[in-house]
């Protein structure tokens, strides 16, 4: 049953879920993308960086997430910056998540993959969007998971970006058992 979901003007709804990933496909042929994203203090903002594998031109966002009842659909909003707008808003106060990002397609869904940097080096976590929440309920998990992490607040980028390495061991211990 889909939740009613209160979309603010110029947002989206996306739909996802996250898988912790045990068993991590080899990826050292795939191009990736390194994202750092701030997460700006006292706020649902975060401001990414992109830079691409393949020598694209680096890609900038501001991004506002919405709160929502759903675990797994919420609004979201995107706005493109350029270098000197990144530069200007990346000064705000706030936490910081680097992760490579790789696509792998498994079953006619794009999923990506984060291998996780600095404090959270250790962590690979796999998400999939779909163009519903029916849709993203259909969806077995991938064969590279361990546990779905999609209800779990921990595993939530902003939360991530105030994690440190001790924290996260901790947190991947209790789950392994």
């Amino acid at each position: 049953m889909a939740t009613d979901i209160d979309v603010p003007k110029y947002a989206e709804v996306e739909h996802e879920r996250r898988f912790l990933v045990y068993r991590c496909p080899d990826l050292s042929e795939r191009d990736y993308r390194t994202i750092e994203d701030i997460y700006v203090a006292d706020s649902r903002l975060r401001v990414r960086a992109i830079t691409f594998s393949d020598g694209r031109p680096p890609a900038f966002k501001f991004c506002k997430k919405y709160p929502s009842d759903s675990v797994t659909s919420a609004p979201i909003v995107n706005i493109y910056l350029t270098a000197g707008e990144y530069e200007l808003l990346s000064r705000l106060s706030g936490n910081t998540v680097r992760k490579r990002r790789y696509r792998l397609d498994f079953e006619g869904m794009l999923y990506s993959i984060d291998v996780f940097e600095g404090a959270l080096a250790g962590l690979i976590l796999s998400e999939v969007e779909a163009s519903s929440s029916d849709a993203l309920r259909a969806l077995a998990p991938p064969p590279w998971s361990r546990l779905e992490v999609t209800g779990d607040d921990f595993f939530r980028g902003a939360n991530l970006a105030t994690v440190s390495a001790a924290e996260l061991q901790g947190k991947l211990s209790l789950l392994r058992r």
